[in-house]
């Protein structure tokens, strides 16, 4: 896929996603999410704050520095704006969609990566749907797997040969573990949901060495 690609494929999650949170109850906003410590209404903030820019960095500044990092001060920055009301959130989310532009220091890859995870953190713990389209899926596992710095999944995943079986990709060396693009997506993210939907010899071993729980993003 080339980059408008992409971003078409990212607003068609951006509207999938107003979508179902305009159809969620009260009680689903404080349902848990697939990241680990937030809610619906706390990941959904997460991503309703990718209309941030730079204006947002005198801010993040103490944010890193009282969390210790990156991933505290991001947890932080959600917790915060998942105070505002959720019709305020939701606004922010559909305002986004057209916008073709990354937070700072990010790239279209990297967004993509932040939209599709994000959407299926909020919807499978709900039992709902939101498609992840396959073609776009890939762009976003080959940002994880190259970028060492998000998710350490080449680290972490050493020993390993992940095979989608719905799109032309793979990575890896070692045992072969397959399926969908999106399964193998969550777990190079960390979230051991995706494993119910892979097979191959590799399987037994990733399921054991997957840690039980799913990180906050870093992203």
């Amino acid at each position: 896929m080339n980059r408008d690609e992409v971003w078409m494929a990212i607003d068609d999650q951006r509207r999938l996603l107003v979508a179902l949170l305009e159809d969620l109850s009260e009680r689903e906003w404080r349902e848990p999410s697939l990241c680990a410590g937030w809610t619906v209404r706390e990941a959904a903030a997460h991503v309703a704050r990718q209309n941030t820019g730079w204006s947002e960095l005198p801010r993040a500044v103490p944010d890193l520095i009282r969390s210790g990092g990156m991933a505290g001060a991001i947890d932080a920055a959600a917790r915060r704006h998942a105070r505002l009301p959720t019709g305020t959130i939701v606004a922010e989310i559909r305002d986004r969609i057209g916008v073709w532009r990354p937070l700072p220091t990010l790239t279209y890859r990297q967004s993509a990566i932040d939209y599709l995870v994000h959407a299926q953190d909020i919807a499978l713990p709900l039992g709902r749907d939101i498609p992840m389209p396959a073609d776009a899926a890939a762009v976003a596992a080959d940002a994880v797997w190259r970028n060492g710095a998000m998710f350490h999944a080449r680290r972490r995943f050493t020993g390993f040969r992940f095979v989608a079986t719905d799109v032309a990709w793979a990575v890896g060396e070692g045992s072969d573990v397959t399926g969908p693009i999106a399964a193998l997506l969550l777990v190079l993210t960390g979230r051991p949901t995706g494993l119910a939907n892979l097979t191959g010899p590799g399987l037994p071993k990733l399921r054991a060495g997957l840690v039980s729980g799913t990180p906050r993003p870093t992203a």
